[in-house]
């Protein structure tokens, strides 16, 4: 075997090639799942007449909300502010990874960023088309599957779990998924997209994170991490995204089976019931994206150097280096 950092099989416990192997081959199957749920949310919610009905329940129902796309269509400083903090957050998430010296990981946290949002553009122009199932008012019909804003905003998110120092990923990651989930509580208020978009993007980023990760495993860039218990500081932060997972989750299925299918116009109340699910499905779905990457990259961390081992001396191979092949006769003081 090649030589290199003898504590590197010690570390992981197993052969170094079955650690490669094995997180190669949980990123590809974390990769292919989200793809597939991709495919299921464009299906039933875009490809349907009873998804495009919902949908539309959802936007009909963002009328108390209204004073968002009031305020931006008046001075634009919402729309300004949605920018900037992403434009920051990618600042500074390529300035965590140069300081620490991540270069390789940081430019694939970029890449992640600029491809994703890129691909997502792609898709809602020319694949991933919204038809017109229903007989839907225009102004119903904008917004393209998945959000642009959103993959931007979650690709930032998870792109941190590349660059940040291991004990700290939990704080960074589960902040920034709060961050990214207000900002698509603001664009599915503000009438940009439905919950089908956002929470296509975020699947969307979600399989090209896994896919870079899978990448780097092959590469030998991957390296297993400290396995220690997950400090206070942590768990003030995974809590409450937990728990917005599950109450996210939880109550927009619940309104969701109260509003499905009901066919425009509808009464007030039942929009506004339906524009809480999506609001509950979407903000439910971006935190969970964000739990299961760490889920994913648990006891996993990124280096810059491909990492080379040997293989371990074994217990005869110890005592052949101190005794050799002939038994080493100890002096013994005559007195």
């Amino acid at each position: 075997m090649e030589s290199g950092t003898w504590w590197y099989a010690a570390v992981a416990a197993e052969a170094p090639d079955s650690f490669h192997g094995r997180i190669r081959k949980r990123m590809r199957n974390g990769a292919l799942g989200a793809v597939l749920l991709l495919a299921v949310v464009y299906a039933g919610l875009v490809l349907t007449a009873t998804g495009q009905r919902w949908e539309n329940t959802v936007t009909a129902g963002r009328v108390p909300d209204g004073r968002l796309s009031a305020d931006q269509v008046a001075h634009w400083i919402p729309y300004e502010i949605a920018v900037s903090t992403l434009g920051l957050a990618l600042l500074l998430l390529a300035t965590v990874g140069i300081l620490r010296k991540r270069y390789k990981p940081t430019v694939a946290a970029l890449g992640v960023a600029i491809a994703s949002t890129a691909l997502a553009e792609l898709l809602q122009r020319y694949v991933l088309h919204r038809p017109d199932l229903v007989g839907a008012p225009g102004h119903l019909l904008d917004g393209g599957f998945p959000s642009g804003h959103t993959t931007l905003a979650m690709s930032a998110t998870l792109g941190f779990a590349l660059v940040v120092p291991h004990r700290l990923r939990g704080i960074a990651v589960g902040v920034c998924a709060l961050w990214a989930t207000a900002l698509g509580y603001y664009t599915l208020a503000a009438g940009w997209h439905r919950p089908a978009d956002l929470i296509g993007a975020d699947l969307l980023v979600l399989a090209m994170v896994c896919g870079t990760v899978a990448l780097l495993a092959r590469k030998r860039r991957v390296r297993p991490a400290p396995r220690r218990r997950a400090p206070l500081r942590t768990a003030l932060v995974t809590t409450p995204v937990v728990l917005g997972v599950l109450a996210g989750l939880g109550a927009g299925v619940l309104l969701l089976s109260r509003s499905l299918g009901v066919p425009l116009p509808v009464d007030p109340s039942i929009a506004r019931l339906a524009y809480e699910s999506g609001q509950l499905l979407a903000a439910g779905t971006g935190l969970a994206t964000a739990l299961l990457l760490l889920a994913l990259l648990r006891h996993v961390d990124f280096d810059d150097t491909a990492v080379q081992h040997r293989r371990i001396p074994e217990e005869s191979d110890v005592e052949d280096e101190i005794t050799g092949p002939f038994p080493v006769e100890h002096d013994h003081e005559i007195s």
